[in-house]
């Protein structure tokens, strides 16, 4: 499992690949980008592939094999936050971080989100 260090930095990667759109980036740009080893960044792409973020498809560039990566479009479900407490919230104005309400510290929603990992959970496992 990777670190917070490590999470963050694949954060930062997911965020750059998907802000380049539907052309991707060449996985050895990537990461001279960041000042990464080819290694750090393959484990890195993999992780992201693996995790359904991400689509590498081998590409030959300069004469050398490297592979595009793509973020792959995640449809939303609207059904997935149509019971959302803070839809229905009677605080919602004074709700916020740092407030004297906070979705940090909202006990509806710390279930709601519980129940909804819960159950995206045992969907893929079928």
């Amino acid at each position: 499992m990777p670190s917070k260090k490590g999470e963050d930095l694949e954060y930062k990667v997911f965020r750059m690949i998907k802000d380049r759109g539907d052309r991707g980036i060449l996985q050895s740009q990537l990461w001279k980008r960041i000042k990464a080893t080819s290694r750090e960044g393959s484990r890195i792409s993999l992780r992201l592939e693996r995790a359904g973020l991400i689509e590498r498809r081998r590409e030959l560039h300069e004469g050398k094999w490297t592979y595009r990566l793509i973020a792959k479009k995640r449809s939303v479900n609207p059904l997935s936050i149509s019971d959302l407490p803070c839809a229905f919230c009677l605080n919602q104005d004074k709700c916020g971080l740092g407030g004297p309400i906070s979705p940090a510290t909202c006990p509806l929603l710390a279930q709601w989100v519980e129940k909804t990992a819960y159950e995206t959970l045992r969907r893929r496992k079928g």
